[in-house]
């Protein structure tokens, strides 16, 4: 992994001090509660760059696994004040708008791969995006998983968390989709 991000450009350091994230400890026990797979855990770099996290994608698109799996966590909602407060229809409307916006984003088969690329580059600029994420660390996953996807989601769930709708999505590996 460390030579695919190096050929990429990027520079990975190893931290082998930290352990797992929820991120990745949460999702990992519910699948595989006997802890019996190699798991290897990639942060967000720092800067929180919606390129930097899709380049990433790109680059692990070079490694040879079989049954590599991918796992990006986050949501696709994630504003921890709204969560708490009472569901109004305002906040219901904003909630509706960015997911639809996501699901056309991610699902949409007829977006060229550039256009989707480009959305998700520009992705504060889809309505109520801050709203929904005022902080992007857990919306930029889904990136680095598009990113080594390069096309459209093969399918989409939606969950209702705390009175707000939530997409998760999952791409199947498409090496043949076109390159933005």
């Amino acid at each position: 992994m460390f030579r695919a991000l190096e050929q990429a450009g990027l520079s990975p350091r190893l931290d082998d001090k930290r352990g797992f994230d929820h991120g990745v400890f949460v999702p990992l026990k519910l699948m595989y509660p006997e802890a019996d797979i190699p798991v290897v855990q990639l942060s967000l770099v720092n800067s929180l760059d919606a390129v930097t996290h899709l380049a990433i994608g790109r680059a692990l698109r070079n490694l040879e696994y079989d049954d590599l799996l991918v796992l990006g966590s986050g949501f696709s909602f994630h504003n921890m004040r709204a969560f708490f407060t009472q569901n109004t229809p305002e906040i219901q409307a904003a909630n509706q708008a960015f997911e639809d916006w996501m699901e056309q984003t991610c699902c949409d088969p007829n977006l060229t791969e550039t256009e989707r690329y480009q959305r998700l580059v520009n992705w504060e600029s889809a309505p109520h995006a801050r709203f929904c994420h005022p902080r992007e660390e857990h919306l930029l996953p889904l990136h680095v998983c598009y990113g080594l996807a390069k096309g459209p989601s093969n399918d989409r769930l939606a969950a209702t968390i705390l009175g707000k709708e939530s997409g998760m999505f999952h791409w199947r590996q498409n090496r043949s989709a076109e390159e933005y």
